[in-house]
């Protein structure tokens, strides 16, 4: 009994440190299974070759500063869903060259930054569905150059801007059900694009009078327009123009982060996106002051010089005329004499019989 007993106390020591070490399971296609092992770290043990890693259902801290997985850039597969990641930070995936499925579901995500996605040029599928997102910013989808399908089910969504539609036309499924959708008239925009997109369909939250209609049934009246608003060939251009300027930055930038330290990238965005509402903002306004009757209503009365005053002035009208016209360049003398006038009236305008009067 003693020996049964001392052999597995042994068998359980040699087990141990393979166990502990490592908690993942792999199979032959370099698969790598690390889900529900309450982990806070990625396993330093896992191969670098692996190619999809899941590790769903852990208790993992994103790093604020550098890249996650830096030790994994083979990796085409990653679920890091039912994990707590408020925020995604810049770069936290730019090694991740070769990823084609990133799943983020239920990471109770509200902010994404600007240069969350950097680097990955070639991913396919982004999950995002479950989590607290309320804006789509530009910046943060001007990283992709390969994106097929495009999950945001489930999220605050109240609105999408124009311009992030417009790079989404190469995403072939997009799923945007179960959003508390604001139907006003700046969804006008993303009403065209539904109309246009087959398999989309996004009911309106609010106001209660739309509340459960499809938003791509409404006309411009519904959502309280007064006249149907579009695309406008310059917005249009602009935005391919900003694509393709963002895909030659991103590949020079990757190209340069070969030979320079990880998170180092490029940081030309802004004064793209900035030029981008510039020219926008200044198309608005030009054609605003070449419509607005009121603006050349007002611009022609400038025009109109005052008349003079010719109650102080003798002679027939030429006369007046003339004198006007002098007028504009040097003082008069009847106009000097009106300057001295010192309020008391002149002998002149006395009348006779006033003055016998005064004699008598």
């Amino acid at each position: 009994m003693e020996c049964a007993w001392y052999l597995c106390v042994c068998s359980l020591l040699c087990v141990w440190p393979a166990a502990a070490g490592h908690p993942c399971s792999i199979d032959s296609k370099g698969w790598a299974d690390c889900s529900g092992k309450s982990l806070l770290h990625t396993p330093d043990s896992l191969p670098g070759n692996i190619t999809s890693l899941d590790l769903s259902f852990n208790s993992l801290a994103m790093p604020r500063s550098g890249t996650f997985l830096i030790h994994f850039p083979s990796l085409r597969a990653l679920n890091l869903s039912n994990n707590i990641i408020p925020m995604l930070y810049p770069a936290v995936f730019s090694n991740l060259w070769a990823l084609h499925l990133l799943d983020l579901s239920s990471c109770n995500i509200s902010h994404l930054h600007p240069d969350a996605f950097q680097g990955l040029r070639n991913l396919h599928t982004l999950l995002l569905k479950n989590n607290k997102l309320q804006i789509l910013r530009l910046p943060a989808f001007l990283a992709f150059g390969a994106l097929v399908h495009l999950d945001l089910q489930n999220n605050d969504l109240l609105s999408v801007d124009a311009l992030v539609l417009q790079l989404m036309e190469r995403t072939h499924q997009i799923l945007l059900q179960g959003n508390p959708w604001v139907c006003n008239c700046s969804m006008y925009p993303f009403q065209q694009w539904l109309q246009q997109r087959r398999g989309v369909q996004v009911l309106c939250a609010s106001p209660p009078e739309l509340q459960g209609q499809e938003v791509k049934t409404l006309n411009f009246q519904d959502l309280g327009c007064r006249r149907k608003q579009r695309f406008s060939q310059a917005q249009l251009s602009l935005g391919r123009k900003l694509l393709a300027i963002m895909q030659r930055n991103d590949t020079t930038t990757t190209a340069a982060t070969t030979t320079s330290p990880a998170g180092k990238g490029g940081n030309s965005w802004p004064y793209l996106v900035g030029f981008l509402v510039s020219a926008i903002g200044i198309s608005i306004l030009i054609a605003l002051a070449a419509k607005c009757k009121l603006f050349h209503k007002n611009f022609a009365s400038y025009r109109h010089r005052p008349l003079p005053d010719t109650s102080s002035m003798g002679g027939s009208h030429a006369e007046r005329g003339a004198a006007w016209g002098e007028n504009q360049f040097m003082p008069s003398a009847a106009g000097l004499q009106l300057e001295d006038d010192d309020g008391f009236i002149e002998d002149n305008y006395i009348q006779p019989s006033e003055r016998l009067q005064e004699e008598d």
